[in-house]
């Protein structure tokens, strides 16, 4: 009995303990498959051959439909068998076009199943494989999903009612479905049902309107005022519309009111209004409206989205030829202009005029962004209250309010998703947009805009510009022309990968300023490793470029010679601090102001001071080949050269962190990124993703701290930058070119062990009292007291080591000091000079 209890106590345990085994088993089993099935599901093979296959198969159904109407009579006796026994039985034969196949298939669906609306299905089928191998939707899929299976659904019971003694146009379903019916509220009760549920399906999924009283009618048609143009009778081109939900689906066409009075109009009439204006209107793709921006809205329920697009006007005033040649006319009223008095600007003519550049986007574009933005954030069950659209010359921006509870991160990271389901390249999600309580999604136009270098130029913004550099970069996405100042910035880093606009945006830059500055006023030190980009610019040699005393080209290429030009640059700057201190100044602003007013006298060393501009092409070259020499001078002019007008431009097109330092990211605050490879590349310049989702051709971000701005960066061609440099070389020039203090390198210096009299520097005597009065043998000393440049220090130094006064070089420690006392230098010079 014992025996009995224990084995009745050990059977549970065992069943367990084989329960758990199958448990484990099957897991294991799953958590091995289920990895190889998403493989396979992720596979691009697989999803191009599923694709095929559903195209394929909807030709395939179509066909066999078509057939079996022709000859279903004759093969309706051949079909009654089983499947099994009619595709392998060889005596049976059918006439149907795709063979016994083809045949039972579409027994199936007409026959026994909806009748002649079964050809829906391959019309399906075609929409789902179209989709699936070509990542691109024909029509909205769900929508057709919806609308086929009602469809099928309605009219096989339909003709099934109407045609009730032919079977094969409603199918046995809608045969079937009319008897069930009919036998409970009778066949007139069948035909209010079809018509009852024709209603519900059209207001449910295109909102018919049933207001057809002719009071309301009447009471319309008075709201409804023609468009009129505005007092300057220019098109206004800012439009902000609204679209919701219940918009008609056929037609797609945005309904427009006026935004002081919103009235829900009608589609009919609004269409009618449209069409009566574009024809009369020129051009067509415009329409001149009232000065209050319309609002376009469709009927609204109350569970709709508003959806308003508000395509911006380009507000900056373009000055006419003559306005601009007067401009040219009054310049050079400052005293440092007289030199070349004669000088004048580039001329506009000078930049090729592209005409009308504008591509408005259509409503049809508009809305189906916005249906495929709304029906993907549905997926994931995020709900929208609002939603409006800017249109700009390359991206329209699409601002979403999200309802209270949305997470702002589940929005964010659905960037992906929402590309995937818009098939478009460069998609950016702000979120949220700064300043503003919503959510931003850039996507790219379909036909975007070029922005000619010529419009910007001409535009009212630039050319009354109150800023001491002022750079014209193209148009933002609200199509307002972007200026900033680069004394203000103060330096700028830009980069970007090959080809998508950096050597663009550097022209651009230098446009700008040649467009408004005096030669007196502006100097550029252009740095061009690859050879080629920059060297359009040796025309304006003796107008606005600077250079090394022994330099023979003002481009710098050499690496070697890009060293000593930083550190000519540095002595530079060190040498206009010291103007400035004794000006008793703190910028080169008041500085310059100070001395046309004529209160610093020039023969103190007091001179009027250009701006210098630093332009590095390709700095990834530099800093590969150079490191800390270039590095160093870099960051030094970068921390300290702001006050006294020298800034940087620096550019790369390889924007790693080895590359773009932290010492350099930290002292060039003013940003500028065209599209690159990866995220990583996006944060290393701009500390923050989004780079990546630009979409090449001059498609940029700017940044001056934390806000990023989008905008398209003006385009200016070879050719265009070659007249302009033509203009500027062929007037008269200075003599002579602008050179920077005279540097030596460490490889220049040194003593060759022998003194020559002959070379004996004029202040070689004073300098030599100098170190042994102080006992120290220092190049810098000498540059302190005796207040001379590095280069001159050094040669004095080389001739005393050469002389004997002090010893030679000992790495960072000074020289030793040879003779003890003044008295014996004294002596020791006499009779060197006798």
């Amino acid at each position: 009995m014992a025996r009995n209890q224990l084995k009745k106590s050990t059977e549970p345990t065992k069943d367990k303990e084989t329960k758990d085994k199958k448990t484990a088993f099957k897991l294991g089993f799953i958590s091995k498959i289920k990895p190889t099935i998403t493989g396979i599901l992720n596979n691009e093979k697989v999803t191009k051959i599923t694709g095929l296959v559903f195209l394929v198969f909807s030709v395939f159904l179509l066909l066999a439909l078509s057939a079996y109407l022709f000859t279903w009579k004759i093969d309706q006796d051949k079909l009654n068998h089983t499947w099994n026994e009619i595709l392998f039985n060889s005596e049976i034969q059918v006439e149907n076009w795709l063979g016994k196949l083809g045949a039972l298939v579409s027994h199936q669906l007409i026959y026994a199943g909806f009748g002649i609306s079964a050809f829906l299905l391959p019309f399906l089928t075609f929409l789902i494989g179209f989709r699936i191998l070509f990542k691109s939707n024909l029509l909205p899929l769900s929508k057709s999903f919806r609308y086929t299976v009602f469809s099928m659904v309605w009219l096989s019971i339909a003709f099934g009612y109407v045609f009730s003694k032919t079977a094969i146009l409603g199918g046995a379903f809608g045969y079937q479905t009319n008897i069930w019916i009919g036998s409970i509220i009778g066949n007139i009760g069948v035909g209010l049902v079809l018509f009852l549920s024709l209603l519900i399906f059209l207001v449910f999924n295109f909102n018919i309107s049933f207001d057809i009283l002719p009071k309301k009618e009447i009471a319309e048609e008075k709201d409804i005022e023609p468009f009129k143009e505005n007092s300057h009778n220019i098109p206004v081109e800012n439009e902000e519309v609204n679209f919701e939900k219940g918009i008609d689906e056929e037609t797609e066409t945005p309904l427009i009111s006026k935004a002081e009075e919103p009235i829900e109009l009608t589609t009919e009439s609004i269409t009618d209004e449209l069409d009566i204006k574009n024809e009369e209107s020129e051009p067509k793709d415009s329409i001149i409206l009232d000065s209050t921006p319309p609002i376009v809205k469709t009927e609204s329920t109350s569970d709709e989205i508003e959806f308003s697009v508000e395509e911006t006007e380009n507000e900056d005033e373009v000055l006419s030829e003559s306005e601009l040649n007067k401009k040219v006319a009054e310049f050079g009223e400052y005293d440092p202009t007289l030199d070349l008095s004669s000088y004048q600007l580039p001329s506009i003519d000078l930049l090729k005029d592209f005409g009308n550049t504008q591509k408005r986007v259509s409503p049809e574009e508009l809305e189906a962004n916005k249906n495929r933005i709304l029906e993907t954030l549905g997926n994931y069950n995020i709900k929208i209250a609002s939603i409006k659209a800017t249109i700009g010359p390359t991206v329209t921006l699409y601002e979403i309010v999200p309802e209270a509870g949305v997470r702002i991160s589940k929005i964010k990271n659905l960037e992906d998703d929402i590309a995937l389901s818009l098939a478009a390249l460069g998609i950016r999600i702000i979120a949220p947009i700064p300043g503003k309580g919503t959510i931003g999604i850039e996507v790219p136009n379909q036909n975007p805009e070029v922005v000619p270098m010529r419009n910007v130029i001409a535009s009212d913004k630039f050319q009354n510009a109150k800023m001491e550099l002022p750079v014209v970069m193209g148009k933002t996405i609200t199509n307002e022309t972007f200026v900033f100042d680069l004394a203000k910035m103060p330096h700028l880093l830009m980069a970007g990968a090959t080809g998508q606009g950096k050597s663009v945006g550097l022209n651009a830059v230098l446009t700008s300023l040649l467009y408004k500055k005096h030669p007196a006023q502006l100097k550029f030190v252009l740095v061009d490793p690859k050879k080629v980009e920059l060297t359009l610019y040796n025309k304006i040699e003796r107008h606005f470029l600077a250079k090394l005393p022994d330099s023979e080209d003002a481009i710098i290429t050499d690496n070697q010679k890009v060293i000593n030009t930083l550190n000519s640059l540095c002595i530079e700057m060190d040498q206009r601090y010291e103007l400035l201190k004794n000006a008793m100044v703190r910028n080169i602003v008041e500085y310059n102001a100070k001395f046309i007013a004529r209160k610093l006298n020039p023969n103190d060393g007091h001179k009027f001071l250009p701006y210098i501009v630093l332009v590095i092409d390709e700095f990834a070259d530099l800093i590969m080949t150079a490191g800390k020499e270039v590095e160093t001078p870099i960051a030094r002019l970068a921390q300290l050269a702001r006050a006294i007008g020298i800034h940087l431009i620096i550019a790369t097109q390889r924007p790693s962190a080895n590359i773009i330092t932290g010492i350099i990211k930290a002292n060039f605050p003013g940003r500028i990124a065209f599209r690159v490879t990866s995220g990583i590349d996006s944060r290393t310049i701009l500390d923050s993703s989004g780079a990546d989702q630009l979409i090449g051709k001059g498609d940029m971000l700017f940044s001056q701290g934390n806000d990023l701005i989008r905008v398209q960066c003006a385009f200016v061609d070879t050719p265009e930058v070659e007249r302009i440099c033509e203009f500027i070389g062929n007037q008269r020039g200075y003599p002579e070119i602008f050179t920077l203090p005279e540097y030596v390198g460490e490889s220049a210096t040194g003593g060759s062990g022998t003194f020559d009299d002959e070379d004996k520097d004029a202040l070689f005597d004073d300098a030599a009292r100098m170190l042994v009065q102080h006992q120290q043998g220092s190049a810098s000393l000498l540059q302190r007291k005796m207040k001379i440049g590095y280069n001159r220090a050094g040669r004095l130094i080389d001739q005393m080591e050469a002389a004997g006064i002090i010893g030679p070089f000992e790495g960072s420690k000074a020289r030793q000091v040879l003779i003890s006392d003044l008295d014996t230098l004294e002596q020791f010079l006499k009779d060197m000079n006798q």
